[in-house]
């Protein structure tokens, strides 16, 4: 079988991976760079965000995935030789007097349905466990059990894998045209450079740029650049110890010391650069919720496009009006942590083998019901 997979982004390559070590001839284009945008921009936080105000699929669908995880780590480091710095972080959701939402009822419920383990934490418990938060909380919501991932160095494994398996990753190659059969059935891509690519199979993993790809094939797919500014602190190690994450925003320790934190919520379409009100933003919810990273130095400041949909659920399978393409896009906020999932369902299911889990709720042929509180944000 030869697929050709669009976007060499970790959903697109992981994906690619999967297929070829199941036997596919398996070719990767990719725009722009591989592996630079929105894959390389994120925190790598191995939790879905706000699970329980989901459908009850997507917390199966991101605990199938996370199961994976160890054994991608194991793999990757065994054929690459390459540390992804997946590490055991926990989670921290600090709470408010003047939240605008209270999550704690909803978070406990979640947690006990899925076996998450939530413990609440006393103001006081936990300034013990984590003393830079701020004195204000009236109470936090803990997960022991959460992990980050670095996405560059994960990013990187997973390419050097690629080259192991001698599949080629084409950058600077962007497709204008789908070549179809007479009955309609995707046959190939053709790339700006005029080079055509003859496939059985072709799938569509562009994350934000997918709208306009799957439009020029004659189907809607309603898939948004939401862009999220990060600004990256340079403390001590151990300054913080926990992920601790907020409607505000939220915080990742590194193991050497420096601080992650992100992430605007932006509808501004692929306006790139970063933004002198996004730091202000950021650095006055890091004064609020962690007084104790306010004198942390601003190393570093970049963004990314989360490819959104409107209600926060990727689209994964075959487009019905469209035989031979697939779509594995959407992930907006969760495309690291879905990505060991999604790359295993969609090479099975290309192959052949149906999915273990039901994925009607994810179909591109949906019409995804709009939520503010999950789905991308509105101008």
């Amino acid at each position: 079988m030869k697929v050709v997979v669009i976007g060499a982004g970790l959903i697109g390559m992981l994906t690619a991976l999967r297929l070829k070590q199941q036997g596919a001839e398996v070719v990767i284009l990719e725009k722009g760079k591989a592996a630079s945008e929105s894959s390389w921009a994120g925190a790598g936080i191995l939790c879905p965000i706000h699970p329980w105000l989901y459908p009850d699929i997507f917390t199966d669908l991101i605990n199938a995935s996370l199961d994976l995880y160890p054994a991608l780590e194991a793999e990757l480091r065994h054929e690459t030789g390459h540390d992804i710095q997946r590490i055991q972080s926990g989670l921290l959701i600090p709470c408010f007097e003047d939240d605008v939402i209270k999550h704690q009822s909803a978070a406990q419920a979640w947690s006990d349905k899925f076996d998450w383990g939530m413990q609440r934490l006393t103001a006081r418990q936990a300034l013990d466990i984590e003393p830079n938060l701020s004195i204000n909380i009236e109470e936090a919501l803990y997960w022991q059990h959460v992990y980050q991932v670095r996405n560059p160095e994960l990013l990187k494994a997973v390419m050097l894998y690629l080259q192991k398996l001698d599949v080629e990753v084409v950058e600077h190659s962007e497709v204008v045209q789908w070549m179809e059969h007479e009955t309609g059935r995707v046959r190939g891509v053709q790339t700006s450079q005029g080079k055509t690519y003859e496939a059985d199979t072709v799938l569509l993993a562009t994350g934000s740029w997918s709208e306009k790809l799957a439009a020029q094939s004659g189907f809607n797919l309603p898939v948004k650049p939401v862009k999220g500014q990060i600004i990256l602190l340079k403390t001590k190690p151990n300054t913080l110890k926990y992920i601790v994450k907020h409607d505000d925003a939220y915080f990742v320790p590194r193991k050497d010391g420096r601080v992650l934190v992100g992430a605007t919520m932006e509808n501004v379409g692929f306006a790139r650069g970063n933004t002198v009100k996004a730091l202000s933003e950021l650095l006055e919810a890091t004064q609020r919720l962690i007084p104790g990273l306010k004198h942390a130095q601003v190393e570093q400041q970049w963004m990314g496009f989360r490819p959104g949909s409107p209600d926060g659920l990727p689209f994964l399978g075959e487009v019905p009006s469209k035989q031979g393409l697939w779509v594995a896009t959407g992930h907006y906020r969760n495309g690291v942590a879905l990505a060991p999932i999604t790359a295993k369902v969609m090479a099975d299911w290309i192959c052949g083998l149906q999915p273990s889990i039901n994925m009607d709720a994810f179909a591109p042929s949906r019409i995804p019901k709009e939520s503010e509180s999950v789905g991308y944000p509105q101008a």
